[in-house]
């Protein structure tokens, strides 16, 4: 077995593959964060939707029998195996941080950051509404030697002692040479809101209402 999954270079070098994801991944978004929103605000809940929107998109381009989505919660940097390959599903929202781990406790996340090893190819959704923004997909090959390179002290955002650090962040310039790698592919993606009326109780008013 290499290092990575090429497989999943399909999603992107397959000209129809990839614009089926151009023209359908933002309206999909947006129905999660419709679905996730209470009172106008967004809840915790659209990163889980939006990972299974990518993960649905896996099971459909490559079947499901190839797509293992029953994977231990121990297993942190791992969301979905394909052909066997672990992957990892992350999404930001404009230029905001990615997290790498998330966790309150301090001692923690430097102890996350001094025993990380890149484990798993990687697929990241950059979420820019109203402008352009991307579907990346990571190679491992490309974590491993960008991480070898750098070092953690420079390759994470480490929390600062004192505070409450919500997790640790893969630094800006760790994101920067991950993105611009000669090796990692992606796709520009508009992200343009639809007219969408949604109303996320009306599947399961028509459970109710089966006999």
């Amino acid at each position: 077995m290499t290092e990575n999954n090429d497989n999943i270079e399909f999603l992107i070098d397959d000209i129809d593959t990839a614009n089926k994801i151009k023209d359908r991944l933002p309206r999909l978004f947006q129905i999660a964060e419709q679905e996730s929103s209470r009172a106008g605000k967004m809840g915790m809940e659209v990163g889980v939707l939006r990972e299974r929107i990518i993960i649905a998109l896996l099971i459909h381009v490559f079947g499901d029998d190839n797509v293992e989505t029953n994977i231990p919660s121990t297993e942190k940097e791992t969301d979905v195996e394909v052909f066997d390959y672990p992957i990892s599903i992350k999404t930001i929202t404009g230029t905001g941080g990615i997290k790498a781990i998330w966790t309150v406790d301090a001692a923690k996340a430097l102890e996350f950051c001094n025993n990380y090893q890149p484990k798993a190819d990687s697929i990241l959704v950059q979420i820019r509404w109203d402008n352009y923004g991307k579907f990346y997909f990571i190679p491992l090959s490309v974590q491993s030697n960008t991480f070898k390179t750098m070092g953690p002290n420079n390759y994470f955002k480490l929390p600062k002692k004192g505070t409450n650090p919500r997790g640790v962040e893969f630094s800006k310039d760790a994101i920067q040479n991950l993105f611009n790698h000669p090796e990692t592919k992606s796709i520009d993606i508009l992200w343009k809101r639809s007219s969408i009326k949604y109303n996320a109780y009306e599947r399961w008013t028509e459970y109710w209402k089966e006999k």
